[in-house]
């Protein structure tokens, strides 16, 4: 039987089969071709390049084929730092402009990367499509789940190629360890859990100050209601613990290996969801929850969990970042980066695939550099030949949106019921209040 959702997830897949003459509107395959250049080169545009950005711009710089020709961001000083370390790798320097909407008017690059922060994420991706850009789109997929809706939308009416960043859909020893629970290694799985614990200090309560003059506060704000005064507690990356802006853990970190949870287990949405925790350790202006334990039920086929702990960073089974599926003769361990292990019931490693590109455990810009240019790679032969993505939107958005009903939950105070079909909150009137969110006048999201 075909659900709705394996249609939509056939017909976004379908569209990376489009021939290269097809993908932007007014030209053909000559002209396509004519714009990659001889050399088949990809030119990228990065918006939101302060931190992650920065990173993913070197990142791309360094790709074969690949030519960094624009940035954008409403912090001038991350604009300008920049374009110089882009110099350094490429002897060219991008253009650069703080209003997404003036660059996205450019034809100086077919493709944007979006590591804005995440009420950004959305609105960016859907206007990238519209400006006709490809799109690789770090997680989460958005700021809530009817942005999900939207993008999925989007990247049918638009024929856009986007590819999200969870990354170790494409690191090798992840595959492999996927395939292991697939071929039964550990027998049957019902239950796993993922984890990522930190130490975070407080961010305190925020002074008003004036907007620094580096800052378009207006355009940072963008899709987002406005806040009636700028506090210096704010940014550059306090914003991800303010409900206005950011996720919270969960989205921050919990988006990666929640992803992998679904993706091992071969389960979508699910029928169940609970969340417990609070924000406990420093009485400041942190909203979202420093500890965290979400509970996805799916039927009678299986469970999984996530445990987020952003001020106590005490590892889980020798782990401070990870997943673990307990199956009926053996458990399959993957940490963050590009290994895993297989114990057997009593604990005794049968199986330990270890790998020579690292993931810097701690290194909140760019714990991977190495590896992810595997995901990079797999979203160029998605846009050069049609290749299949390894984290196309239909998933992505999927496992956005588990973690984003544990918020949900964790916010109205109680367990949801779930359409396992459509991802949908079954009769809750006081959850669904939070399935979208208002827009600054001027900045509404349409496909």
């Amino acid at each position: 039987m075909t659900t709705r959702r394996d249609f939509i997830k056939k017909t976004v897949a379908g569209t990376a089969a489009l021939s290269l003459g097809s993908i932007i509107p007014g030209f053909g395959s000559n002209s396509y071709q004519e714009i990659l250049g001889a050399n088949e080169k990809i030119r990228i545009g990065v918006i939101g390049v302060n931190s992650r950005g920065n990173a993913l711009a070197q990142g791309f710089a360094k790709m074969k084929g690949c030519e960094v020709t624009y940035l954008c961001d409403v912090d001038s000083r991350a604009l300008e730092r920049c374009q110089a370390d882009i110099h350094k790798i490429s002897g060219r320097t991008p253009k650069g402009e703080k209003d997404i909407r003036k660059m996205l008017e450019s034809d100086d690059f077919e493709a944007v990367v979006i590591a804005t922060p995440d009420h950004w994420h959305g609105k960016a991706a859907i206007m990238a499509m519209q400006a006709g850009k490809h799109v690789y789109l770090e997680k989460p997929t958005s700021h809530n789940p009817a942005e999900n809706e939207m993008l999925v939308r989007a990247t049918l009416k638009y024929n856009r190629i986007v590819q999200v960043g969870n990354q170790r859909r494409s690191w090798p020893n992840v595959i492999k360890a996927i395939e292991e629970i697939k071929s039964g290694a550990i027998g049957k799985v019902r239950y796993a859990k993922s984890w990522y614990v930190n130490n975070r200090p407080s961010i305190g309560t925020g002074k008003v100050v004036p907007v620094p003059d580096y800052l378009d506060w207006d355009l940072w704000q963008g899709p987002a209601p406005r806040v009636p005064n700028f506090k210096d507690n704010y940014i550059h990356y306090n914003w991800h613990w303010f409900w206005n802006w950011g996720t919270g853990e969960a989205l921050n970190n919990g988006t990666h290996f929640v992803d992998i949870l679904r993706w091992g287990l071969g389960v979508d949405y699910p029928t169940k969801v609970d969340s417990v925790g609070g924000r406990y350790r420093f009485q400041d202006d942190w909203q979202t929850p420093d500890t965290q334990l979400i509970t996805f039920q799916f039927g009678d086929e299986a469970s999984c969990s996530w445990e987020g702990r952003s001020c106590n960073s005490t590892p889980v089974d020798g782990y401070g970042v990870g997943t673990a599926f307990y199956g009926e003769t053996g458990t399959l361990f993957i940490s963050g980066g590009n290994e895993y292990k297989i114990t057997d019931l009593q604990g005794k490693v049968i199986k330990d695939v270890k790998s020579n590109l690292k993931f810097e455990t701690g290194n909140l810009l760019n714990p991977s550099e190495k590896l992810d240019a595997y995901h990079f790679e797999n979203w160029f032969d998605a846009i050069r030949k049609g290749g299949k993505l390894n984290s196309g939107i239909v998933d992505a958005c999927i496992s956005t949106q588990l973690v984003q009903l544990g918020n949900i939950a964790q916010r109205v105070g109680h367990s949801l019921d779930i359409d396992p079909g459509s991802g949908r909150i079954l009769n809750d009137l006081e959850a669904n209040k939070l399935w979208g969110r208002e827009y600054e006048k001027g900045w509404e999201i349409r496909v």
